[in-house]
């Protein structure tokens, strides 16, 4: 499928979801240009999976416009869509088999295939352990998932999806279950990945405000300041915020 050029990465407009008498979105509109990178910031239960299952097509919203990587909702075959969109989640987490190698763990995400079964190529191969170097992690491309930390797994996640060469690439919790030593260290990481000129557009979602306060996230809004954070220069990767407050379309 091709993808046109100059246009946002994602942009969302009067974006409402309600089921039954609940009303979980309402009123949400937001705009990502192309090399910027964003958070996701809410509470539990403040609509951030049902916003992310919507971005990807899962879930159909009762009103409003959804526009990624200029194919729009409702116009487009929504399952193509999702091979240019990455997603590093629990759920895939979860699913991954204690005996495989990270190198195979990689090249799955090109085949979006959990347990890596096929024969890989040799031009496979050698995509997996550049994007291993990419991630900072080609000591481990023999090193099954069950001994990788937590640490390793989520950069080895994130590995497979850039496989596929996404567009955009969305982190859900990316932070959750490591301490706050190697939650930092991650961080970082997510900050050189960011810079990187090659780098997929970064949607970060999490519940940890103290965690991207101490990432150095340029445009973090002030307590109490109910606006989207605003472009910003400087070395750091993400653009701004959008707080729980926005997501819940108060």
């Amino acid at each position: 499928m091709a993808i046109k050029q100059k246009r946002p990465i994602l942009e969302i407009s009067g974006l409402r979801i309600q089921r039954g008498d609940t009303v979980i979105l309402n009123d949400i509109s937001w705009r990502v240009e192309r090399g910027q990178h964003w958070v996701i910031l809410g509470a539990n239960g403040s609509g951030k999976t049902s916003l992310l299952s919507a971005l990807t097509g899962y879930l159909m919203p009762t009103a409003g416009e959804i526009s990624v990587l200029n194919e729009s909702y409702g116009q487009t075959d929504w399952r193509e869509l999702r091979k240019h969109i990455g997603l590093v989640s629990s759920s895939v987490r979860q699913m991954m088999h204690d005996e495989e190698p990270a190198l195979e763990t990689i090249i799955s995400g090109k085949y979006a295939m959990i347990d890596f079964w096929g024969r890989a190529t040799a031009g496979d191969r050698a995509a997996a352990r550049r994007i291993l170097k990419q991630i900072e992690c080609a000591h481990l491309a023999e090193r099954p998932w069950l001994v990788l930390s937590q640490g390793e797994r989520q950069r080895v996640l994130i590995g497979r999806a850039l496989m596929a060469k996404p567009r955009l690439l969305i982190l859900d919790e990316p932070c959750a279950g490591l301490d706050p030593a190697a939650r930092e260290h991650f961080l970082q990481f997510l900050q050189r990945i960011g810079r990187r000129p090659d780098a997929p557009t970064l949607v970060l979602v999490t519940n940890h405000a103290r965690v991207f306060a101490r990432a150095d996230i340029k445009g973090w809004p002030g307590a109490g300041d109910g606006s989207e954070a605003s472009h910003a220069h400087g070395k750091n990767s993400f653009t701004g915020v959008r707080r729980a407050d926005e997501i819940e379309g108060r």
